[in-house]
């Protein structure tokens, strides 16, 4: 059986150089692709090269955030132009509310899979249509759809002018819905009726979804649909209901809706988030009479890529010099346990003394050290910890167990009520009280996301429950022996044991302030009863021998499931092979 994969996806989070990512959702997009070259599947990525990327973030004193957008050197960028057979540039053409917008290919590689970019920085187009693919996630909504445009239709054209042949044409999230229309219009073409060409289309195609609130898909009111795609109706050989059925959800068009309208698999990225997204499915699609089918596969991370040097020095010598090929396999982890806890703790310890030192954190070694790094939404709470003010002082200023707190991450320059909490954090860590104790780091980015999770001593995460589809960045945290402390949301809910972390529990029947209360008091017990008493008790040569136990029961239980290989392998399992035989391929 032969597999094709084409994945779209509106960001890629492959390495530094390229900034064309705002997190998890392009993070996860490049691990995945990374695995996916690790075990030979072929694949082809499709997104946008955004010139300014998301954006460069800058603190103020006061802890306002200012965000300042660098173009790309192309000519630094690790890209090249895509090229015809005849050594030309391509260049693809989409419809645009009645005018032609240009598109360049570009072509960047993870070993062997190319992944595609579409720019529309041509001397051909108008400033105006220049401008369209400068900033991820920027503008307004008529710069939201016409993105969306440029990657679902331009991406699709870009793949038949490289002469790619896909069998599986696989959405990673809503976004590149509009590819459906584009390959609904080539059976058009061949004079096909839509009903048909629907039908044709839907057998090759899958779509996952990493949203599980409502307001989090993207949806567009029906006057843009039709001035931007008015003209495509006819082209798609449909009546203008016919297409708006396939996207209409409460007066809106709604791309989610139409990536599932068009898909014949669909599927969440953890346990509980499949289980959500079922019922919200359910409601958008009443037709399918609750009969809507959902599969679960959670995300993970690629082990090569996040693992410390420490760590990818220490292993071999204990699991084999081929352990991350085979991270997924039982009998690589046979032997985990005979690593000494001296040499455990000896590559940790240079993982946080290199996070300190590159950003110039004040801080000893030896003090107990929380992270949390993540793009701040109100949803994620980077403020619960600051719920009781003085309680968290007590706890930074422990005479015996002090306890030190890092903080980064980016709010969306439209995000207000995030934005205030950015603030906020920024003016505690300038209070006296919280000298050598609360940091804030600017410019969160994957170069910074390495040290942090490779060297802090617990990964913090605090989102409202049901409102995390996955998460992964603590995954990467456990792969490096840092112990997750979570809210039992997202993958944690089903990777927490009792014995590799710690879990907030959050009680959702509560009004929002009261939960929020709730959980503060939980994170602050954990703290100090369970978390800082462990990292400080230690053995006769001042080793924290219970904390390194615990480090190894968070490695061996997490990292053989949380990686993209497993990932990887269950997307062929559970939605390639299947999708390619449903086509009798």
């Amino acid at each position: 059986m032969e597999i094709n994969v084409a994945y779209f996806t509106a960001e890629f989070g492959i390495d530094e150089a390229l900034s064309i990512y705002s997190g998890g959702l392009g993070i996860l997009a490049g691990d995945y692709l990374k695995s996916a070259h690790d075990l030979g599947l072929p694949i082809v990525g499709i997104s946008i090269l955004y010139r300014k990327g998301y954006f460069v973030q800058h603190v103020l004193e006061q802890g306002e955030q200012v965000e300042l957008y660098p173009e790309l050197n192309i000519n630094e960028a690790p890209l090249a132009p895509a090229l015809d057979h005849n050594g030309y540039p391509i260049i693809v053409g989409v419809p645009i509310a009645r005018r032609t917008v240009l598109l360049k290919v570009w072509h960047v590689k993870i070993g062997d899979i190319p992944i595609y970019l579409l720019d529309a920085d041509l001397e051909e187009n108008t400033p105006e249509d220049r401008a369209l693919t400068d900033h991820l996630y920027g503008g307004n909504q008529e710069t939201r759809i016409a993105q969306e445009i440029i990657l679902g239709i331009g991406g699709v054209r870009a793949i038949r002018k490289l002469g790619i042949v896909p069998n599986v044409w696989h959405l990673n999230e809503g976004h590149a819905a509009f590819s459906s229309f584009e390959r609904i219009r080539e059976y058009s073409a061949e004079g096909i009726p839509f009903s048909h060409a629907l039908e044709k289309i839907i057998p090759a195609s899958i779509f996952t979804t990493h949203t599980p609130v409502p307001a989090g898909h993207d949806r567009f009111d029906i006057h843009l649909i039709d001035e931007y795609l008015g003209d495509f109706y006819w082209q798609m050989g449909a009546e203008r209901d016919q297409v708006m059925s396939l996207g209409m959800v409460d007066g809106q068009f709604n791309m989610t809706r139409l990536a599932v309208s068009t898909s014949w698999k669909v599927n969440g990225v953890s346990d509980l988030h499949t289980k959500v997204t079922y019922d919200l499915l359910n409601r958008w699609l009443p037709e399918a009479n609750g009969q809507l089918s959902l599969t679960g596969i959670t995300n993970g991370v690629h082990a090569s890529t996040w693992i410390s040097p420490e760590l990818k020095l220490l292993f071999p010598q204990y699991m084999g010099s081929d352990w991350i090929k085979n991270i997924d396999k039982a009998h690589t982890w046979n032997h985990f346990d005979d690593i000494p806890d001296e040499k455990l703790w000896e590559a940790h310890l240079s993982a946080k003394r290199r996070l300190l030192e590159d950003f110039s954190v004040d801080l000893d070694e030896n003090v107990l050290l929380i992270g949390f790094a993540r793009r701040f939404a109100t949803y994620k709470r980077a403020n619960l910890l600051f719920q009781d003010i003085e309680r968290l002082s007590q706890i930074a200023n422990h005479a015996e167990r002090p306890v030190a707190f890092v903080f980064a991450g980016k709010a969306h320059p439209a995000d207000k009520p995030g934005q205030m909490l950015l603030q906020e954090i920024v003016e505690a860590s300038k209070l006296d009280r919280f000298a050598h104790r609360l940091y804030f780091l600017p410019n969160y980015d994957m170069a910074m996301a390495k040290r942090l999770v490779q060297g802090v001593d617990v990964w913090l995460n605090t989102p409202v429950k049901f409102m995390e589809a996955s998460g992964t960045s603590g995954q990467k945290a456990a792969l490096n022996g840092v112990i997750n402390c979570s809210v039992l949301d997202g993958w944690w809910a089903e990777g927490y044991n009792g014995e590799n972390g710690w879990a907030i529990d959050s009680d959702t029947s509560l009004p929002f302030d009261e939960m929020n209360r709730k959980d503060s008091l939980t994170l602050y017990e954990l703290i100090e009863r369970e978390i800082a008493p462990l990292f400080y008790e230690r053995d006769a040569l001042d080793l924290p021998t219970g904390w390194i136990q615990w480090m190894k029961k968070s490695i061996w239980s997490l990292a053989p499931k949380y990686n993209t290989q497993r990932m990887v392998f269950e997307y062929l399992d559970k939605l390639y092979a299947p999708t390619v035989e449903n086509q009798g391929i």
